[in-house]
């Protein structure tokens, strides 16, 4: 390594890893831009839909409520609570109810059980930590050589890799889930199904790079740590 910079991670891990990021975040950000600009022909908001969609499903203990930020939507299982952003809680637009649909398809898949989102949610806590602590125990112990470190270090960041391909069939389920939902009870046509679909399948792309940049990060850590393919080079 030249101090703390390892020209194996930039070349092999954050190059790919940014370029990734910075073409799933433009996808999104346009197919949502475009999607915000198609008004939906029932004119309902994002809100509304949402609570319309809880309704059709018989789920009467989650609340709706706003929060700041762009694109910050989310479900809250602990306190089941559907949060959306301005653009989205009152937006009319295609783009609003995709968004919408899309979270409470997890509201959903808790309700059902759907056991990818349960496996998901318990694996968070360890996986919050591996990303954190796990990534500068792997680091120290390599620039240390201090391979049983390294491998302590690995093995935490290897919970963030789980999360990452526990949480793609949870967030496209969703998505098919939203999908067929808001077609099945009227709340977009046909033709507007697939403008929505346009937009979910670009926030998918923000979950499948974030899986392959975790996948490429804990491959250059089993590589230097010495844990694949030999003694780390380290030591060589």
């Amino acid at each position: 390594m030249f101090g703390w910079i390892d020209p194996m991670y930039l070349l092999y891990v954050g190059l790919p890893g940014l370029l990734l990021g910075l073409y799933a975040q433009w996808k999104v950000k346009s197919a949502f831009a475009r999607g915000s600009q198609i008004a939906s022909e029932r004119g309902w908001t994002g809100q509304q839909i949402a609570q319309r969609i809880l309704d059709a499903n018989g789920i009467d203990d989650v609340s709706i409520e706003p929060v700041e930020g762009h694109l910050s939507d989310h479900y809250d299982p602990r306190h089941k609570v559907l949060r959306l952003s301005p653009d989205v809680y009152h937006g009319r637009s295609l783009a609003a109810a995709g968004v919408a649909a899309h979270e409470v398809g997890h509201a959903i898949q808790h309700a059902r059980g759907y056991a990818p989102l349960a496996i998901r949610n318990s694996v968070v806590p360890m996986a919050s930590f591996g990303s954190g602590f796990g990534m500068t125990l792997a680091f120290l112990g390599i620039g240390m050589g201090f391979t049983g470190m390294a491998a302590v270090g690995v093995a935490l960041f290897t919970m963030v890799v789980v999360f990452q391909v526990v949480n793609l069939p949870v967030e496209f389920n969703a998505s098919t889930r939203a999908r067929q939902t808001l077609v099945a009870n009227g709340l977009v046509s046909v033709a507007e199904d697939r403008e929505v679909g346009r937009v979910l399948r670009a926030a998918a792309m923000t979950y499948v790079a974030a899986t392959i940049s975790a996948i490429l990060t804990l491959v250059y850590l089993l590589i230097r740590s010495g844990l694949l393919g030999g003694a780390s080079r380290d030591q060589d």
